[in-house]
């Protein structure tokens, strides 16, 4: 049974002629004809009592007419459905991000995004760079920022572009900027810091151990917000993103060269192709850096690697 053969079916069974359907459906009547004899064939009984000027349904016509509205109307839903979902006028993509840019970075693209696309379901899973490798191999996630591993070397089963270098900054309580730290000045030094499986804890430790200490923590174990918290009571300084010090209203202080920095890549898996909506957010998300890049309105602290 075709689709075709329903239609030209409905076609008769409104217009009660052949010739007539023939004309809505525009194919030829032999056509027709034979398409509808196919059918019945299908089915195994005859759909039309054929009388000289007269066409009426038969009992198995009049109990196909329901069934193939239906089936027709669900594929013409089924049609716009998927066409909607190309054009992006509906869909779903699911992106993952550090806690860090999704104070930061994130809330400006998806902006944009949605603005483009009103009618695309927006997901937003928070996690470190494991979790969120973790989660794109997993199929959980469609598109993940992700901060690269100094080696530069990236989960062989995902796609990675990377995107921006990020210098990562002392922040402390209101007061004088200062000038640039050197890591070892913060020897001795207590030290709020993030829970463990946050990249900018693993920066931050690898530099201070670089530097021949073990840091001393004032706090430790906090997420972004809370960090930031104790920062501002006056715990102690912390080692943040440029990008999150920017907008914390705490004092900021840079790292004296070669400073430290953290890569931000955007990642999905390299064996799945993108959904059209996650496509449309990854250019999303290029276009709109570049963009602030031609404008020289990256966020500060940050520079475009693309």
């Amino acid at each position: 049974m075709q689709l075709q053969q329903l239609r030209y079916f409905l076609a008769v069974a409104e217009t009660r002629h052949f010739t007539r359907a023939a004309e809505a459906e525009h194919v030829a009547q032999p056509s027709l004809s034979q398409q509808i004899r196919a059918l019945e064939r299908e089915l195994g009984a005859e759909l039309f009592h054929r009388t000289r000027g007269n066409i009426a349904l038969t009992d198995a016509g009049d109990a196909l007419l329901p069934l193939a509205r239906r089936i027709l109307a669900d594929t013409e839903s089924a049609r716009l459905a998927v066409q909607e979902t190309v054009q992006l006028r509906r869909g779903r993509v699911r992106l993952g991000a550090p806690p860090s840019l999704c104070t930061s970075l994130v809330p400006d693209v998806l902006r944009v995004f949605r603005d483009r696309y009103p009618g695309v379901a927006l997901g937003v899973r928070e996690g470190g760079s494991r979790d969120l490798v973790r989660w794109l191999a997993a199929g959980e996630l469609d598109l993940a920022l992700v901060i690269t591993p100094p080696s530069g070397e990236a989960a062989p089963a995902l796609a990675v572009t990377e995107l921006l270098h990020e210098e990562l900054v002392l922040v402390s309580a209101a007061g004088p900027a200062r000038r640039p730290v050197r890591v070892a000045e913060l020897r001795g030094q207590p030290l709020v810091m993030f829970r463990e499986g946050y990249d900018v804890r693993e920066a931050a430790l690898a530099a201070c151990r670089a530097a021949g200490f073990e840091p001393e923590f004032a706090v430790e174990g906090g997420e972004m917000d809370a960090v930031l918290g104790f920062v501002r009571a006056g715990l102690g300084p912390a080692v943040v993103p440029g990008m999150v010090a920017a907008r914390s209203g705490l004092s900021v202080t840079p790292f004296a060269g070669p400073g430290l920095g953290r890569t931000i890549a955007v990642a999905h898996g390299r064996e799945v192709p993108l959904t059209r909506a996650a496509e449309a957010l990854h250019e999303t998300l290029l276009a709109h850096l570049r963009d602030a890049a031609g404008e020289g309105e990256l966020p500060p602290g940050t520079r475009l690697l693309l």
